[in-house]
């Protein structure tokens, strides 16, 4: 919602503020197409240069993320540590072999059916599925710092792959000036091969290339810089969900109180999704 709310601010401030100021939008409204299918095209094509079908494709689900916003509320934080922590809870004392169908198809699991918006998350049922499939198999032998720089290394991956799309954003944004640039220096070129009309034409064809250096700039800093800014402030907030698992995991691992437990696990959520101790102890009570 708010960077669709930006995206009209931006515009009606800077194009008000140039009518404002005296300005025609006439020459830039006409210039405004020629422009953006030399910009635009060869910001697509530098795209489908630059990553392949699958990039591509993440690309636009990100676009719409940024639009969209964060994924997981505090109700779906809440949820996953009820979750996490009952199967932890399983592994303590029903033991490994009554979790283990639980981790090896967790879409049959009764208990990860209990949390269906999370169950869709194929990352965060893997990490917890794959994590907990080494205790199982370890029969409780496994060293918990190994268990942790697997779970870091397979965060870290996911992480890294997850940004993607803001990446491309941000070297698409520091690229379109550059094309701006393009686009003002083919009109500069046209407007020389007419030297010899009057300065009446030869002015408004040097301004309709000038839109092209405006429109890159404009667009580098005014729109997909900050949907860049914004997708990277997203997938980080929802990459906290993660963290959440993996320090439930590793402070039940370590045998550590159930009070410390839950701390660890509210201690990288965002205080605006971070559910109060008693809410996670109440709710752990009950399950």
């Amino acid at each position: 919602m708010f960077p669709a709310i930006g995206l009209v601010v931006l515009l009606g401030m800077v194009f008000g503020g140039f009518v404002f100021t005296g300005g025609a939008l006439g020459p830039v409204l006409e210039a405004l197409p020629h422009e953006m299918i030399i910009i635009g095209g060869a910001a697509v094509g530098a795209l489908i240069i630059g990553n392949n079908g699958k990039q591509l494709k993440a690309l636009g689900a990100g676009l719409g993320k940024a639009f969209k916003g964060p994924s997981y509320t505090k109700k779906d934080f809440l949820d996953v540590i009820f979750l996490v922590s009952r199967l932890m809870k399983m592994l303590r004392v029903e033991g490994p072999i009554a979790l283990e169908p639980h981790v090896e198809d967790p879409k049959s699991s009764a208990v990860f059916a209990e949390y269906p918006k999370l169950l869709k998350d194929t990352t965060l049922v893997h990490l917890i599925a794959d994590t907990l499939r080494l205790v199982v198999v370890s029969s409780g032998t496994l060293d918990v710092h190994a268990v942790e720089e697997v779970v870091d290394n397979s965060i870290k991956t996911h992480h890294h792959e997850a940004m993607g799309p803001a990446n491309q954003l941000q070297s698409l944004a520091d690229a379109l000036p550059a094309l701006g640039i393009v686009a003002a220096v083919l009109g500069v070129v046209k407007t020389m091969g007419s030297i010899d009309k009057p300065p009446a034409i030869l002015g408004a064809m040097i301004g309709s290339a000038l839109v092209g250096t405006f429109l890159g700039v404009l667009l580098a800093y005014g729109m997909v810089g900050p949907l860049a800014t914004r997708l990277k402030a997203v997938m980080e907030e929802d990459a906290a969900i993660y963290q959440t698992i993996k320090q439930i995991i590793i402070a039940s691992l370590h045998g550590h109180p159930q009070p410390l437990v839950i701390e660890a696990a509210r201690s990288g959520i965002i205080h605006a999704k971070q559910p109060s101790f008693a809410e996670v102890f109440d709710g752990l009570r009950g399950k």
